[in-house]
């Protein structure tokens, strides 16, 4: 894996009653999609996955997998929050 796996964090709301998280690595990407996504299937989910599979072996920047991972919250109909720069 490159040297960090981190990236600009992202909040996501609405993961559950009340939930709030947020996410800034591809380890946490991951951990989320694969353990508290509320849907299992479609498009940008499933590459959201991929994604983080190819960081983690190397083969895909931080960066990828965080904006994989923001479509497949918008898929999901999850907020994403973003911080500003």
């Amino acid at each position: 894996m490159r040297q960090t796996a981190n990236f600009r964090p992202v909040g996501l709301a609405s993961m559950g009653l009340g939930h709030y998280a947020v996410i800034n690595s591809v380890w946490d990407a991951a951990r989320t999609l694969l353990h508290d996504w509320p849907v299992d299937d479609g498009e940008d989910y499933l590459e959201a996955v991929k994604s983080c599979l190819d960081a983690i072996i190397g083969d895909l920047p931080p960066d990828e997998v965080r904006a994989s991972f923001i479509r497949a919250a918008q898929e999901a109909g999850i907020a994403v929050i973003e911080a500003a720069d």
